[in-house]
């Protein structure tokens, strides 16, 4: 296993497979934003393909592919086929924003991917509009119902909560969700980049007491899947309800994950610089046991935690840059 210095077992990979995307959510891109990772230094099939490999070996057994926008990637069921065939990797699943999900689901779960999250942060049109740059929130719903239809389980919608611009949904998000079988996962924004500063932090401690009391919800002492969030459950367990929240509550002490953006850099904390670049050291032909090594050395940078309450002026990298 990879155990990092504080005793952390770091089971769980975070992959982008592009910084690019087809929308400019208002917490995450700058709208103009041009400034993307050029493609010949983006890891190919087979460098991605090795990297997941040598985690898998060493204990990692949970893979996200995240962008950008994964499915803008050309031939992504492809690479999850291969990756889905790796010994030793329990779980494949996709972060997506799910406007190119409608014509990909069928190829994407017949490829091993077996969860999604869906990113929504409404269901007004125009609210939709006004996050993301674009009038998306058809081809997302249709995208989202096709997921379904494919036979996705679980299916999670990530919704980031923001002061004054949909804080007001978020109970009808839920109604929503418990209508069509979805969890939902409300998400604090985080200060990445001048967009994540920016972004209307909205504590999601009240909200949730509002939510228990509204809907009659109990804490789940079970996770659902290996990421941050807590959960609280209906009491008939029909519908269930996450809360991700690194600044109102930070979930240091349990972080299970690394992230590898598209160029091969491996980032230890999404709100720390730590990093190790990994393509260089593929393209200069090493080894599986030289790769191994460097995960292992890579590891030991992790920090403790983050500072996005401390020092939130801190991390200048934006949210695509890293990896969601």
């Amino acid at each position: 296993m990879l155990i990092d210095r504080f005793g952390r077992a770091i089971e769980y990979l975070r992959l982008s497979v592009t910084d690019r995307c087809d929308l400019r959510c208002s917490y995450c891109l700058p709208k103009g934003f041009k400034h993307f990772e050029e493609p010949e230094n983006w890891l190919t099939f087979d460098e991605i393909e090795r990297v997941v490999a040598a985690f898998a070996r060493l204990g990692t057994r949970r893979v996200r592919l995240t962008g950008g926008e994964p499915l803008l990637r050309r031939n992504l069921p492809q690479l999850a086929a291969r990756l889905s065939a790796l010994p030793g990797l329990d779980d494949l699943s996709l972060t997506t924003n799910g406007t190119q999900l409608s014509r990909q689901a069928a190829e994407l779960h017949a490829a091993g991917v077996r969860r999604i999250n869906l990113s929504l942060d409404s269901l007004r049109r125009d609210c939709v509009e006004e996050i993301t740059g674009s009038d998306s929130l058809p081809k997302v719903l249709d995208g989202l119902m096709a997921a379904k239809k494919a036979g996705f389980a679980p299916i999670k919608i990530n919704m980031v909560a923001m002061r004054g611009v949909n804080e007001q949904d978020i109970e009808a998000m839920t109604a929503f969700c418990i209508e069509h079988g979805f969890i939902l996962r409300l998400i604090e924004a985080m200060p990445m980049g001048d967009t994540g500063r920016s972004a209307h932090y909205l504590d999601l401690q009240p909200v949730l007491r509002r939510l228990c009391a509204q809907f009659d919800l109990v804490e789940q002492a079970r996770t659902l899947g290996g990421g941050p969030a807590r959960y609280w459950s209906s009491r008939d367990g029909g519908f269930s309800l996450g809360v991700i929240t690194p600044i109102s509550q930070h979930f240091c002490a349990t972080c299970n994950r690394v992230r590898l953006s598209v160029d091969g850099t491996l980032y230890m904390c999404l709100g720390q610089e730590e990093k190790m670049e990994l393509r260089p050291l593929l393209r200069a032909g090493i080894d599986d046991a030289g790769l191994e090594a460097a995960l292992r050395e890579a590891i030991e940078l992790k920090p403790e935690r983050h500072e996005f309450r401390e020092q939130p002026q801190k991390l200048v990298r934006f949210m695509s840059m890293t990896g969601g």
